[in-house]
């Protein structure tokens, strides 16, 4: 029973390290620039409704909430269907890998939105630019399991993180159009990049 044990723990211990060194393709462009049209739709939504976001903080970070969710679960449900047809017996691994490299941004991003609200509402204008740093972390971090094109997509997101940083900094108040704007630009030019790498029939495939 202990050789089974260890048998099937190598296995697992390959299969991850095979994952691992596999170009990952489960994300499609067409959803990727479907999610930057969403974050534009969404700013111009709150430009419309939102007379002032940092008297409104809370509807600021739920409409942003809810374009995250809705984003979210259009790559994630693609992202399922995409690598079990690409990646076949390795689709799990591939899966978990690919959640693990950006599951911690996320979670800083949502976690530093909460203590920002709660204990610093004043500071609340930094999110957008905090947000797209931490964007550009989690594709850096997943470089090495996408094309190397990829990080063109993450210094996108880093310089402007850091400009909507510098520029919020003079006024001081939250700006729908400072989240819309870069993230429309970078998703549809992360989209563009996928398509490139993966060739027009696989992309769509």
């Amino acid at each position: 029973m202990h050789d089974l044990h260890k048998a099937l723990a190598d296995i697992g211990s390959i299969r991850q390290q095979l994952a691992a060194g596999t170009m990952f393709r489960g994300f499609g462009p067409t959803v990727i620039a479907t999610t930057g049209v969403l974050a534009f739709v969404t700013a111009g939504a709150q430009s419309f409704w939102l007379d002032d976001p940092g008297r409104e903080p809370l509807a600021f970070l739920a409409g942003w909430a809810v374009t995250a969710v809705v984003a979210a679960g259009l790559i994630g449900a693609e992202m399922v269907a995409r690598t079990r047809r690409h990646h076949s017996g390795l689709a799990d691994a591939m899966i978990v890998n690919a959640i693990a490299q950006f599951l911690p941004a996320g979670a800083a991003g949502a976690a530093i939105a909460l203590v920002l609200l709660r204990f610093a509402p004043e500071a609340l204008w930094m999110l957008p630019g905090l947000w797209q740093i931490l964007v550009s972390l989690g594709l850096f971090a997943a470089v090495r399991s996408l094309p190397r094109t990829v990080a063109l997509a993450a210094a996108w997101y880093f310089v402007t993180g850091i400009g909507v940083l510098m520029l919020s900094s003079q006024t001081q108040m939250l700006s729908p159009w400072a989240m819309g704007i870069p993230f429309a630009v970078g998703q549809l030019l992360l989209a563009a990049i996928l398509h490139i790498a993966f060739g027009e029939s696989d992309g769509e495939s």
